[in-house]
């Protein structure tokens, strides 16, 4: 893990990790093995290799993937309410936050993001004045993920609730907001059995 150095921005992240993955059935896609590990702990481990704080919500203390980073230092927050969607996750994630000048959300189901993905939006994040958003696109400039929000934003996580995450605060700030080409990789999740064995055909 690179450590933080002191010109390097503080930009903490969030991976909401709490939701009930619906879609799979049986099985849990954070669970889901990629080099070798629970989707969820290579995704910790990405995003620690930034050198930022990583802070990871789980449905509880004692679920699996709360398991499978036990012994990662990140910063596990539990979310009692994480039936009621996405916005609890990042209700908790952000309420736990120090005061930062700005703070990224990163999708634990990204499978393909990167460590350099992250730096990339991070060091790009810290060059605009009057930018408060800036988020992840695709090579054709579709939005996607990771995002990282100005500090002046998080109290508007506050009151954020359903399944829509961060859609209405990025939705009110469209005009502050700045895209960061990344690739395929800022669109690409798996939510269904289909979705991974389509994905490891081509791995």
């Amino acid at each position: 893990m690179r450590a933080t150095q002191a010109d390097d921005p503080i930009c903490p992240i969030i991976i909401p990790a709490a939701g009930q993955s619906k879609r799979m059935g049986s099985r849990d896609k954070l669970l889901e093995p990629v080099r070798g590990m629970p989707l969820i702990r290579l995704q910790c481990e990405r995003a620690l290799a930034t050198g930022q704080r990583v802070f990871v919500t789980v449905p509880s203390e004692t679920h699996a993937r709360a398991t499978a980073i036990a012994d990662l230092p990140v910063e596990v927050i539990s979310v009692p309410d994480h039936k009621d969607g996405l916005s609890a996750s990042l209700r908790h994630g952000v309420a736990s936050l120090p005061d930062v000048p700005r703070f990224m959300i990163a999708l634990a189901d990204l499978v393909a993001l990167e460590t350099s993905d992250l730096r990339k939006m991070i060091d790009l994040s810290n060059t605009d004045g009057d930018v408060l958003i800036w988020r992840g696109t695709d090579n054709a400039g579709k939005p996607g993920h990771p995002v990282i929000f100005d500090g002046q934003l998080r109290s508007a996580f506050a009151h954020l609730d359903g399944d829509k995450g961060a859609a209405p605060i990025i939705a009110a700030h469209r005009q502050k907001t700045k895209h960061i080409k990344l690739g395929p990789q800022a669109l690409l999740d798996l939510d269904t059995p289909e979705d991974w064995e389509n994905w490891r055909k081509q791995h």
